[in-house]
């Protein structure tokens, strides 16, 4: 009877990390932005500003997607969904190279 067991190569275990922590800083950024209007940060500030505009960027695909009244809502909702979105497709995407 043969065993055949498959060697994880260096490249595709670096692979696999450099995507996951990518899905992580984008998630976080998100986050960051959630948490930031949460806490009624000021909008004027060139942190603030400079961490919604990359949040927006990313998130714009699911921002609109469902609505509600309250803007609180709105934002945990919008922003959470693209945020949970990276997280699950980029850790996905770097299981499949960590098992590659």
């Amino acid at each position: 009877m043969s065993t055949h067991t498959r060697v994880r190569t260096r490249g595709s275990s670096q692979a696999g990390r450099a995507v996951a922590l990518v899905a992580d800083v984008l998630a976080f950024v998100i986050g960051l932005w959630i948490l930031l209007f949460l806490l009624e940060a000021n909008q004027g500030n060139a942190l603030v500003d400079l961490v919604h505009d990359v949040a927006s960027w990313l998130a714009a695909w699911s921002y609109d997607l469902f609505t509600f009244s309250r803007a609180w809502v709105q934002v945990v909702i919008g922003y959470g969904i693209a945020a949970v979105a990276y997280l699950l497709v980029g850790h996905a995407v770097a299981g499949w190279l960590y098992r590659r």
